[in-house]
């Protein structure tokens, strides 16, 4: 298969450039509405608004997620500064107050500590465990803070309903973190399909393959394996890819069904010798590719800035492990989320959709869409465009993606989560939550099909209809 240039690809199936106008839908399309362009979107900066001053926010949670939205204000930090953090952790907490030059006032050991102080900041961050969503969002709305709060919303629709309820009422900015959104790759898959290149949307297969290290550090070992403590595992992790569909569908699901079960990551499936951690003399820990010296210690992959060590050594890595949650067998976890699922959907116009999750030697989505006219696929590097009456395919990959110049290529989520940063660092400088793609009304329904899925699964499949009005 020849790769062909970007130019001449969006030449020859008629998308935009910089500068040209988007061929509007014609008769083939099978979307509704306006058609979404790139350009509309394309910018490297906020140089269009006056910063008089920058934003100001508080971090709930200096985790992963809150680092790498607080990273925007150390590259921008005309636009954006960080003026609060709440984290009961020593080490993290000590850290990013640091790095943000946060004064010792204004560090605080929970989130219910810095609403006892009167409002200080624009906007509120929430990156805290997901069991913490709910409390935190609603007060720091009812104190009038905006928000950009990490998916899911909250641990139950009723929390989700609650919470946009309680932005309603007091009219914030609401931003959810579906990062995807802001990804290159997934907006110009997007555009593609409402351009109508390949006709209406017929079906669509969408897998994430969770890595395997992933799964066992995250979702076996880490904060997401309990559901009572988190969130099913389809909110956990795998609402980035129900929003991605309905959001590249541009479409209402009528009705869903779910299958799935925690198959492997459980006692009975623990090979003889195993001990209840990887440290306590584990008989099959070398030849085991969960071993948690084997990640942490001996592979140091990105996995090991979870645990916090002070050092990178492999004795003291060991010695952490010891007491560490991710010290634990994967078979002794105590986990009980789902380790495989699959979600089947039906939207409307009678398009249907099927999700798969499962853990792999391999990671990054992998799209299908099927078409009238055309089909796509795409595995979040290349993306292909077959068109059937010519049977020629197109091929770029996200480098030649024309959006921000590639200023942000480099940050996770392909580029998602930054430009998701400094897209609600616009909307809270502008009041305008029309600069956003995920605000909280546009990410309510994504959030509905997850959690009426998970309850078919727990109901063998039983398939339930989707209403936003029920």
């Amino acid at each position: 298969m020849k790769d062909i240039s970007r130019r001449k690809v969006l030449k020859e199936i008629g998308l935009i450039s910089l500068g040209m106008t988007m061929l509007n839908k014609g008769a083939l399309s099978g979307n509704k509405g306006e058609s979404f362009s790139i350009k509309d979107i394309n910018r490297t900066n906020n140089s269009d608004i006056d910063f008089d001053r920058p934003v100001t926010a508080i971090v709930l949670g200096a985790g992963e997620r809150g680092n790498v939205y607080a990273g925007y204000a150390v590259k921008n930090p005309n636009e954006l500064n960080i003026v609060g953090v709440a984290e009961p952790i020593p080490y993290r907490i000590n850290k990013f107050s640091k790095q943000h030059q946060i004064p010792k006032e204004k560090q605080f050991v929970t989130w219910e500590h810095v609403f006892e102080q009167e409002k200080f900041a624009d906007a509120v961050i929430i990156s805290t465990p997901d069991k913490l969503h709910y409390g935190a969002a609603m007060k720091a709305l009812e104190m009038g803070y905006d928000l950009l709060l990490e998916k899911p919303i909250a641990q139950s629709w009723k929390e989700c309903n609650d919470i946009l309820q309680q932005q309603k009422k007091f009219n914030n900015i609401v931003a959810v973190c579906h990062v995807l959104r802001y990804a290159p790759y997934f907006l110009k898959m997007k555009e593609v399909i409402d351009s109508g290149k390949i006709g209406e949307v017929i079906n669509v297969q969408h897998l994430e393959p969770v890595s395997f290290d992933h799964i066992a550090h995250s979702y076996v070992r880490g904060p997401w394996k309990n559901e009572k403590e988190s969130t099913p595992m389809l909110l956990a992790k795998s609402c980035h890819d129900i929003d991605i569909i309905k959001w590249i569908l541009n479409k209402k699901c009528e009705r869903v069904s779910s299958f799935g079960s925690l198959k492997w990551f459980k006692p009975q499936n623990a090979p003889k010798g195993c001990t209840k951690r990887c440290t306590d003399g584990c008989a099959v820990e070398a030849a085991c590719p969960y071993s948690a010296i084997k990640i942490y210690a001996r592979d140091k992959g990105w996995h090991l800035r979870y645990l916090d060590v002070k050092e990178r050594s492999f004795e003291h890595i060991v010695e952490k492990l010891k007491t560490s949650p991710y010290g634990l067998c994967v078979y002794h976890a105590g986990n009980d989320v789902v380790d495989h699922q699959v979600v089947n959907m039906q939207f409307e116009e009678d398009i249907t959709v099927g999700f798969t999750m499962a853990f792999a030697g391999y990671a990054g989505r992998r799209t299908r869409v099927m078409g009238s006219m055309g089909d796509i696929v795409g595995d979040m590097t290349n993306l292909h465009v077959f068109n059937y009456n010519t049977k020629k395919r197109e091929t770029w990959n996200t480098d030649d993606i024309d959006i921000d110049d590639g200023a942000f290529a480099d940050h996770g989520h392909g580029g998602g989560d930054i430009r998701l940063a400094r897209d609600f660092v616009r909307a809270v400088k502008l009041q305008d939550p029309k600069q956003l793609t995920s605000t909280i009304d546009a990410s309510m329904e994504s959030h509905l099909i997850g959690y009426m899925a998970e309850k078919s699964r727990k109901e063998g499949g039983k398939m339930y209809t989707i209403n936003m009005k029920a």
